[in-house]
């Protein structure tokens, strides 16, 4: 089972996601993301359960959790990667219950998130996000700066 980092109720705690959640992370991401405003079609379990491990599972991989009555509530994939300007914890994905988001949670959950990662050596918090979607203003009102000259590409084949 993950490791607690950070019991701040009773019935609430900060852990490291490990292999064992795999169930939990999967179910999270189903409901943050096949609804409004993101529309993913996780349908898919295999293909889902596959994601999962490529984002949460790699090298340096370092994923957190918030449970909350025994149910994860809040979800950060990433791994620590190293750059000449110093070392990045590079966020995959990051997701609140659809149910628990506007409360606060997610804002408190980013800033444990801050916390540790800089505890184990990172300078700083990479991430990508749409810019049409509410995601776009957390980030911002969480003190994150847009790249601008940052731009990613795809190509589908």
């Amino acid at each position: 089972m993950g490791e607690r980092l950070k019991t701040m109720q009773s019935n609430e705690s900060f852990i490291l996601l490990d292999e064992t959640y795999l169930p939990q992370m999967a179910e999270l991401i189903k409901s943050a993301f096949m609804g409004e405003p993101w529309n993913d079609d996780w349908s898919d379990k295999g293909q889902l359960y596959a994601y999962i491990s490529d984002i949460a599972c790699c090298p340096n991989s370092l994923n957190y959790g918030l449970i909350k009555d025994g149910r994860l509530i809040a979800l950060s994939t990433g791994s620590l990667r190293h750059w000449w300007e110093g070392t990045n914890y590079s966020i995959e994905e990051f997701c609140i219950a659809p149910d628990m988001q506007g409360s606060g949670i997610g804002s408190r959950f980013l800033s444990m998130v801050e916390e540790d990662a800089k505890k184990r050596g990172a300078d700083g918090i990479f991430l990508q996000t749409d810019n049409d979607k509410p995601s776009y203003r957390f980030y911002l009102k969480n003190g994150f700066g847009e790249l601008k000259a940052h731009v990613s590409f795809f190509k589908k084949i």
